[in-house]
């Protein structure tokens, strides 16, 4: 069996799994967050009762992070509606936005706007980079999200994927699925990557190649030597992606880098720390195979007006841009700040520059992690991009016109998102470039879609 297979065989109680088998499947964690979390509550009253109790308190997992940082009423709303849920139900796992008093609603000042932090001691950021950090994502188990980047948490070796607020309130009360098991196409990596080169660029040659339904409703396997020197974050900028190829789900090897994490966040969070990996075994079934040797790479990027129009940065330099943005659960993580003030370290960006980590932690870490000296928050500041002090999802996902970052009016911006199709970060006439954080950062300097290599100190 393939590693999708053998995790939802393990989790149907079952010795086999083959692809296209429909499975009842127990499920670890169930995550939500404000867009889909009232409607998933809303599913769950009305099928099981006003006064239900969800399966297992302690396997459900509620983050605001989508449009919370906004004066929407409405976006605003969500989040009570969520926090109600938690003490209603005594949920261990929800990270609200506010440290609420009893009856405190959540209200979002303009005046600060994000210019200073309006969150609170609990609050955990972007979903998919919280549950990594907060030692929610254990290799075997199987985790179902209310977003379709919940495969994101397949880089921990476990079957993670999103599904829609009807399943998600059926899970919430049953603690089970029924799901068809996915044919696996296995993706190979060999060598390493060369300077400039990241992640972002790896998932994005691979949807190039496929094409944005050519792993319609399949795992990705990922796997190799190359896989191997590939980070935590660097793998979940993968898999994060492997929606935008059609993929049901993206799927690492376990190895003592996930080992390391995993037992480090779960010691850290006091979450559970029992998981049984699963290995790969020799007369696995793939659907395809290719083969990818990471070091032939360059700098990637994604046209308009989606993922899969793949070209080189090299080849784009007569596009001028409008904005850049850095940020999201696929480029607002540590590395991804780290590699681009590597770039904007003693530079100037040329057009507006948007900077969101995705979490608390994120943001802490820019504020401590230094280059010759400077923070990383330092640098950023001293090139002219404009930081928001409140984590989150921001512009990615559109959002309120007052949603930090948005793309309020017709242009081209250049980001480190997962998405691009039309309308995706706001205005439905902005054509918006995908690109690693290295990429997006000599993109801000150069003002036009720049390949960072060129920029390398």
């Amino acid at each position: 069996m393939t590693l999708t297979e053998k995790v939802l065989a393990r989790a149907a109680k079952r010795a086999v799994v083959t692809a296209g088998d429909n499975i009842w499947t127990s499920v670890d964690i169930l995550l939500t967050h404000d867009v889909c979390g009232p409607g998933t509550i809303g599913v769950f009253k009305r099928e099981f009762g006003a006064n239900a109790k969800v399966w297992d308190r302690e396997k459900i997992v509620i983050t605001p992070d989508h449009y919370i940082f906004t004066s929407d009423a409405k976006c605003n709303r969500n989040v009570d509606i969520l926090r109600e849920f938690a003490a209603e139900q005594n949920l261990p796992y929800f990270y609200d936005v506010i440290d609420a008093k009893p009856g405190q609603r959540w209200v979002y000042d303009p005046e600060k706007a994000n210019k200073v932090p309006q969150y609170g001691s609990r609050y955990a950021g972007v979903c998919h980079s919280a549950v990594a950090q907060k030692g929610h994502t254990r290799p075997g188990e199987v985790m179902i999200g209310t977003d379709s980047h919940t495969c994101s948490a397949g880089a921990f070796n476990m079957f993670s994927t999103g599904v829609g607020n009807t399943d998600a309130g059926f899970v919430m009360g049953t603690g089970k699925i029924l799901l068809k098991v996915p044919p696996t196409i296995y993706w190979e990596f060999e060598n390493t990557l060369s300077p400039g080169v990241m992640a972002k660029d790896i998932i994005l040659y691979i949807i190039g190649e496929l094409g944005v339904d050519g792993a319609t409703y399949c795992a990705l396997q990922f796997g190799g030597e190359g896989s191997h020197l590939l980070s935590m974050e660097e793998r979940m900028t993968i898999t994060n992606m492997a929606i935008e190829a059609g993929g049901k789900n993206g799927i690492f090897e376990f190895d003592s880098t996930t080992r390391d994490f995993v037992d480090e966040r779960c010691r850290i969070n006091g979450t559970k720390s029992q998981y049984t990996p699963v290995d790969r075994d020799s007369d696995e079934k793939f659907l395809k195979t290719f083969k990818l040797d990471l070091s032939q790479l360059e700098p990637t990027v994604a046209c308009h007006p989606n993922p899969g129009v793949r070209k080189l940065a090299r080849e784009l330099r007569s596009e001028k841009l409008d904005r850049a943005y850095i940020g999201s659960c696929t480029g607002g993580k540590t590395s991804d700040f780290f590699a681009a003030a590597q770039i904007l370290r003693g530079r100037q960006v040329s057009i507006p520059t948007f900077a969101v980590p995705a979490t608390p932690e994120v943001e802490r870490d820019m504020k401590t992690l230094q280059i010759e000296g400077k923070t990383l928050w330092q640098i950023l500041e001293d090139s002219g991009a404009l930081i928001s002090a409140n984590p989150g999802c921001a512009a990615c996902l559109g959002g309120p016109q007052d949603t930090f970052g948005r793309m309020n009016q017709t242009g081209k911006c250049i980001s480190t998102t997962n998405r691009n199709f039309p309308g995706r970060m706001g205005d439905k006439e902005a054509h918006i470039f995908l690109a690693s954080p290295s990429t997006v950062a000599a993109s801000a300097v150069a003002g036009y879609v720049a390949d960072p290599r060129d920029y390398l100190q």
